[in-house]
């Protein structure tokens, strides 16, 4: 069965989706994203990604193209469509076609495309091996807590981080502090036990599956602290672990080939898995 992708008001195959030329998305990077993920079928966090696909549009002035409701009807349409019970669904809302110019124009119409395609949820054996990060220095625009599509910095760190045999690179910015990774949120793990990591601002996005941990290990009755970390901070902690849709709990064992702790996952975080891994399932916490 082909995929389908849904186009501006139209359900249309994969293969044949398409936006006008002069789509201010394509020219400027003028709009917005949010990835959810699926499992069996159900949206995970919807309202969260709603929430701060709202949040996005509001800052970039894009009106938000259509109700929550109507937008959760088109996106379980799209995941129907495409028979995916696990997987993610990827939702995009540019400014829309307007002749180029950097200026926008309140006259041109948002345009929303929406994609979905099967993924089996993170490899256990990655869970319990670990991975690796690099530092490198953050150099995005200032306002990292917009979803926006312009990714071209954190797509450079990725890469890099690839072709040095890591899994992600966190951004260190000019005080020597650990913003986020470049698709990531990034976390450490104190020596007295407390999970520790940056507060919103606009350095960095307000992850989904942040918020949601958050949530998570505070009704476990862990401590979880919204502050700054050093990267030197990040090398001594007993624990380090990254955050997202796509990778939920992934536990960090070396850092720039520091190894921290005893290079194994820790115990907090194999513990912030499973809680994590029964939230996304529907389960209690």
């Amino acid at each position: 069965m082909s995929r389908i992708a849904y186009v501006d008001g139209q359900y249309v195959p994969h293969g044949e989706a398409s936006v006008h030329i002069e789509d201010r998305g394509y020219q400027f990077a003028d709009g917005v994203y949010e990835v959810v993920a699926v499992c069996a079928g159900r949206r995970v966090d919807d309202e969260r990604h709603f929430a701060r696909l709202e949040r996005s549009l509001g800052e970039l002035e894009i009106p938000m193209p259509m109700s929550r409701r109507a937008l959760a009807v088109v996106m379980d349409e799209v995941l129907r469509r495409n028979r995916v019970q696990d997987g993610i669904i990827y939702l995009q809302i540019t400014r829309g076609q307007a002749p180029r110019d950097h200026a926008w124009s309140d006259s041109s119409n948002p345009v929303m495309t929406i994609t979905a395609r099967r993924q089996s949820p993170p490899d256990d054996a990655l869970a319990r091996r670990g991975v690796q990060v690099i530092t490198l220095p953050d150099q995005r625009w200032k306002r990292n807590d917009i979803k926006a599509v312009s990714l071209l910095a954190n797509i450079m760190g990725k890469s890099r981080a690839r072709a040095a045999g890591a899994y992600e690179a966190w951004l260190i910015d000019d005080n020597d502090l650990v913003t986020e990774g470049t698709s990531t949120t990034a976390w450490i793990v104190s020596d007295g036990g407390n999970m520790v990591t940056r507060p919103l601002d606009e350095a960095i996005l307000g992850g989904v599956t942040r918020a949601a941990l958050i949530d998570i290990a505070r009704q476990a009755g862990k401590i979880v602290e919204e502050r700054a970390f050093s990267r030197a901070e990040a090398m001594a902690a007993r624990e380090a672990f990254l955050t997202s849709t796509t990778a939920y709990v992934l536990a960090i064992t070396s850092i720039d080939g520091n190894e921290i702790g005893d290079g194994r996952p820790g115990p907090v975080t194999e513990d912030l898995l499973e809680r994590y891994r029964r939230h996304v399932s529907g389960n209690t916490f």
